[in-house]
């Protein structure tokens, strides 16, 4: 079962991710206060009937609150259609509507790399463009793994693998 927070937060990533394609200026705290979020919701699963836990739905909202006034400004920049969209897309989710599919998480724990492939885990600063991702994982005969939106498992040769990590830090360079 899908939450209203936690469809309300795929909205917002979605929306974050969009606003960064077109090119738009936002904020380097929304990353890290998505994640937050994020956890946050992931802690409040857990156990939904704990009475102390109303707390952190209280909390949860407030930051979701933050963050969707943030980017539906960023939005409105736009246009006001554009922003009208992803308002009907906020509404929605906030009744309990699932606007999108919440995947299932998967172990989370790795017991080590195949025979003869050396491993990494790289948490990214921001989501990146899984297809980006995938060529750079051709281009070095690289296997690629997405845990979450930011946390990816790198399987290869030990070269390859500082070659492709080096490729894709170049994106958080500025």
């Amino acid at each position: 079962m899908t939450l209203p927070v936690e469809q309300t937060w795929m909205v917002l990533l979605g929306l974050l991710t969009d606003l960064k394609k077109r090119g738009l200026k936002v904020p380097k705290s929304i990353n890290e206060e998505m994640r937050l979020v994020k956890a946050s919701i992931n802690f409040y699963k857990t156990d939904t009937t704990n009475p102390q836990m109303v707390k952190e739905l209280k909390r949860i909202n407030e930051m979701l609150n933050e963050i969707q006034e943030t980017l539906l400004e960023i939005a409105e920049s736009v246009n006001k259609d554009y922003q009208g969209q992803w308002i009907e897309k906020l509404k929605r989710a906030s009744l309990g509507e699932e606007v999108y599919k919440v995947p299932e998480p998967r172990a989370r724990f790795i017991i080590g790399a195949p025979p003869g492939f050396s491993l990494a885990r790289v948490h990214l600063q921001e989501p990146l463009s899984e297809d980006r991702i995938q060529e750079i994982a051709e281009e070095h005969s690289l296997i690629i793994e997405f845990e979450e939106d930011d946390l990816i498992a790198i399987y290869g040769e030990k070269e390859n693998i500082k070659k492709g990590l080096r490729e894709i830090g170049s994106f958080f360079h500025e």
